[in-house]
């Protein structure tokens, strides 16, 4: 087949652009994807985790079991942000501990110094297109439409934490490490969202 005739992929972005991924809106998706990870407690606490953390996927990867083995409901671990050239505390909260748990006490490897996410082939931490993938996948089952990727579980937090929690956004700002709110709600996608909102209150 001609180069020509190669079937190109209707998503894949130009040259110099890139695809926004999208954040898991609905909440019930969020559920069945926890409810079909439970048979894979390596993916359900990278899932559960992304969505509690708002780590990028990369400072996810980095974790080791060290950092972690020790942690409960309020554990703070101070993690170097891969962005910035600072550390970013994050706390272990209810949702994430028993997912945490489940997964340390299958966790393949005795060393506490390995990964926390390990590929089962190699025994390295997995690779963030490798997770972007996993992701992909997961909403797919869960029947979402839309483009999502590694950054879909840090985007998720963002987005439950502005709409469904009403956090103010210079807080979210923070924990995101973003220069400016504009910055964050147009992250999560919300901006437009919000400013048509407004059109809805009858003055």
């Amino acid at each position: 087949m001609a180069a020509s005739q190669i079937c190109k992929n209707p998503n894949h972005p130009k040259k110099g652009s890139s695809i926004k991924v999208h954040p898991i809106r609905d909440r019930t998706a969020i559920a069945d994807i926890k409810r079909k990870l439970l048979p894979s407690p390596r993916n359900h606490l990278m899932f559960v985790m992304g969505i509690n953390t708002a780590y990028r996927m990369n400072e996810l990867l980095s974790l080791t079991v060290r950092q972690v083995e020790y942690a409960f409901p309020g554990t703070i671990i101070d993690l170097k942000q891969s962005k910035q050239d600072r550390y970013r505390a994050v706390m272990i909260n209810e949702a994430v501990f028993p997912s945490l748990s489940r997964w340390l006490a299958e966790h393949p490897a005795p060393n506490k110094d390995a990964p926390l996410f390990p590929s089962r082939k190699t025994g390295d931490a997995l690779s963030v297109s490798t997770c972007c993938s996993l992701v992909k996948g997961w909403c797919a089952e869960a029947g979402l439409q839309g483009h999502y990727g590694s950054h879909t579980l840090r985007k998720t937090w963002a987005y439950h934490m502005r709409i469904t929690y009403g956090q103010p956004v210079e807080l979210i700002m923070k924990a995101l490490g973003h220069k400016t709110p504009e910055e964050t709600l147009r992250y999560v996608g919300i901006l437009p969202e919000e400013v048509l909102d407004l059109y809805k209150i009858a003055v």
